[in-house]
Order: structure tokens, then C-alpha cells, then sequence
């Protein structure tokens, strides 16, 4: 994960398009392809042939490692080694080395980042692990009104626990809600729905100011663009790493916790895991040193080693390179798809300006799902999100312009 040289984006095709709609926008995407510095990393995955796969923002590639990793874990590590394996092959000590392995793709010094458990039950320690940081009186707690629906579940649940109201906010406007009695704030860094990407120094900061406690979720940001989460004084953090990060179905998530705050949280589930000396079986609990208090039961070691050789994709790739990607293939699938669409058939509801947006497009059109369903058929795969949104996720490290173009004229074609 060096800080690689970050290439140019590719120049903006929107004149071109303007001057000549006839643009071989094919020939330009094997153009920009052969150009591209980071091309070369699809080899680290394993893909179908044939199949355009754009819902890495749902379910990344398997990393081509990963399948030789899991067969040593399986039958040398546990099926030889047996327990053992819990000191010899590193077991015990995995949940803090893999967090060290994503915090510079997140912004976090070493020893601020724990995986295990799933986004959901992280999110559940740092909500109500801020709402014991929070000053005492404070009341309300912020939460993104278009949150994942398991967000602002869990929210709710921790509200109840801690005495807090849920105050649903639109990030834009999250700033101004910021008041005297806010306890906590929970944002999503990017919305699943649109791919907007929210600002989250600003947001970071007006909530410091406001002395409440940050919580941001990353599930759609992490390994897409740089976060910052140290240089922007974020408070506590959550993530999955099944989507861009590429751990696998159900991989363990994370839990990020700032060096500051590590002596004084509190976590609501105080499993042996997270014990200042678990193996001493006292009746009492003693939370842990550093960001290991953030572990609860037994680690899943099966799925959590998967995800520590998945990671392996990232040698060698700044995430300012990936991002300045991301924005390039977003920027010319969107031409394409204004070229090859009927006009007035689908709408961006994805902010066109790169200040505002993830790495996925999301398109507004009727039967959105039938429409999904008959671009599987023909090979192009994203995903659909009711009533009516199309979502295509743009991952870098394996996704190409050839890609973005075959994707746009497949749309195309299904719109006559």
C-alpha cells in the first residue's frame, strides 16, 4: 500500500461529445485503457470471462490469492495445527494485524482500527460507545435520514439504551442541526442509494465545534477514495469489507477507534475477546488496551484470514490513485450512457461534480428491475434498488473503460 504516483484522470469527454456525437467511444476506451497505470490489477482478481461486473459496491472479485490462502487455513493451520494455530499461525492476534492492514486505506495510524463482527454489531459498540464519550445532558442524536435501513435501526437501538432521541438530518444540512444538545452524530460517507459523497472534514469539524461525538460509515467509501479519518479528527468508525475492499461474502467488518478516545470507550458488548487478560477467566471485566477493546467473542478465523489475504490486492496502490480512476470511468460511462441512450430514458440521480460523488453511478428509469434483470442476461452485471435505481459500482483495481463502454451500450440497446 505505497503512496504510488497518482495518474492524471483521463481528459473530460464532454466536448468531444459536443463536437462529434459519432465519437468511436469504443476505440476511446481501449485508448484509455492501455493508458491506464492501474489496468494491470485486474490480474490480482479472478473474473469471468465474458461478464462485465459492476457491483463490486455490493460484492467485490475474488482476489486471486484468496483460494489458496483459505485451502492452507483449512487444511494445514486447523486440520493439521489444530489449535495450536491460535499462537502459531497467528489466529489470536489477527483481528489487530488486519485492522494495521486497512488503516492506511481508511487514514488511521496503526493500532486504531479492530476487525471482526459484522458492520451492524460495530456500529451498535460506537454508537453507544459515543454516547458514554458525549458530554453529560446532551440529548439527541443525529443519524443520515437516507441511511442504510440497518443503520438507522441499530440507531434507534442505541438511542433507547443510552436515553438519546433520533434526529433524522440530510447531510447537507447536518451543520446546521449541530447544536448544545447534540451527543452524537452518525453519517454515512457515501449514501448507498445515489453515490453521493458527503463532505466529511467539514461535516467533522462542525460537529467538534458543536462538541458532539462523530460516528461515519464507510461501507461505501473504503478502498473507493481517501477518507482521512486521522487528519480529520474523526471520533469513531465503521466499515464492511466485503465491497470494495473485496473480502468475501459476509467478511468481518471493523471498528475504528481514535487513539484519544481509546482509554475512555466503553464498549456495550464486553466479550472475553476484548479483555485486559481473557485467559485469566476472572468474573470482572477489564477492558483491554487500545483499540482491542473493541473485540467481543472468538474471532471467525475462516473468513477473517480470506479477508487478510484479499487485502493482498492493495500492495503497491495508493488510494489517491484509485480515486483519480473512479473518476475518470465514472465520468466516461456517464458520456457513454448519454451517448448511447435514448434521451429522457434514464436520469443521473449521482452528482456530476467529483467534489459530490463515490464511485458508483446510480440511474433513475422506469422498470428499473426488469431493466437490471435483462442486462444480467447480457453479461453486464450491477444491481437494482426499489423503486427505481439502477446502480452501477466502479471498482478500479479491476474495472476498466472498455467496461464502462460495453455497459452503456448494452443499456443502450435494451432502450432500442
Amino acid at each position: 500500500m505505497s503512496d504510488a504516483t497518482t495518474p492524471a484522470p483521463p481528459a473530460d469527454l464532454s466536448a468531444d461529445l459536443a463536437a462529434d456525437p459519432a465519437t468511436d467511444l469504443a476505440a476511446r476506451a481501449e485508448a484509455l485503457d492501455a493508458a491506464d497505470e492501474l489496468a494491470k490489477l485486474r490480474e490480482r482478481f479472478t473474473l469471468p470471462d465474458g461478464v462485465v461486473y459492476l457491483d463490486g459496491n455490493s460484492l467485490g472479485a475474488l482476489p486471486a490469492g484468496v483460494a489458496d490462502t483459505t485451502s492452507d487455513v483449512v487444511r494445514r493451520q486447523w486440520g493439521e495445527l489444530l489449535i495450536r494455530s491460535w499462537d502459531e499461525s497467528g489466529w489470536w492476534t489477527a483481528p489487530e494485524r488486519i485492522g494495521d492492514k486497512i488503516a492506511p486505506l481508511i487514514g488511521a495510524a496503526p493500532g486504531q482500527v479492530v476487525v471482526g463482527d459484522s458492520t451492524s454489531v460495530n456500529l451498535f459498540k460506537a454508537l453507544v460507545g459515543a454516547a458514554r464519550l458525549a458530554a453529560p445532558g446532551r440529548t439527541r442524536m443525529l443519524v443520515d435520514a437516507a441511511t442504510f435501513p440497518t443503520d438507522g435501526y441499530i440507531a434507534a437501538s442505541a438511542a433507547r439504551m443510552t436515553g438519546l432521541t433520533v434526529v433524522p438530518v440530510d447531510p447537507s444540512h447536518a451543520a446546521e442541526a449541530m447544536d448544545a444538545d447534540t451527543a452524537v452524530v452518525l453519517l454515512n460517507h457515501v449514501d448507498y442509494r445515489t453515490g453521493r459523497l458527503h463532505d466529511l472534514p467539514a461535516l467533522t469539524t462542525a460537529a467538534r465545534a458543536a462538541g458532539a461525538v462523530t460516528v461515519w460509515d464507510l461501507c461505501h467509501s473504503a478502498g473507493a477514495l481517501p477518507v482521512g479519518l486521522d487528519a480529520h479528527a474523526v471520533d469513531l468508525a465503521v466499515g464492511c469489507t466485503y465491497k470494495y475492499l473485496n473480502g468475501g461474502p459476509g467478511a468481518p467488518a471493523y471498528l475504528y477507534i481514535a487513539a484519544r478516545h481509546q482509554a475512555a470507550f466503553d464498549s456495550p458488548l464486553p466479550g472475553w475477546n476484548g479483555h485486559a487478560d481473557p485467559f485469566a477467566m476472572t468474573p470482572a471485566y477489564e477492558a483491554a488496551q487500545g483499540a482491542t477493546r473493541g473485540r467481543v467473542g472468538t474471532p471467525d478465523i475462516l473468513s477473517m484470514l480470506a479477508l487478510e489475504s484479499a487485502l493482498d490486492a492493495w500492495d503497491g496502490v495508493s488510494v489517491e490513485a484509485v480515486r483519480a480512476k473512479s473518476l475518470a470511468l465514472t465520468d466516461f460511462f456517464l458520456a457513454c450512457v448519454a451517448a448511447y441512450v435514448p434521451q429522457g430514458r434514464v436520469e443521473s440521480v449521482t452528482p456530476a461534480e467529483h467534489e459530490r460523488r463515490g464511485s458508483q453511478v446510480s440511474l433513475r428509469t422506469e422498470n428499473a428491475r426488469e431493466v437490471m434483470r435483462e442486462l444480467i442476461a447480457r453479461g453486464v452485471i450491477g444491481d437494482f434498488r426499489a423503486p427505481d435505481v439502477l446502480r452501477f459500482g466502479f471498482t478500479p483495481l479491476y474495472v476498466g473503460y472498455a467496461d464502462a463502454e460495453r455497459a452503456a451500450r448494452t443499456l443502450g440497446h435494451i432502450f432500442g
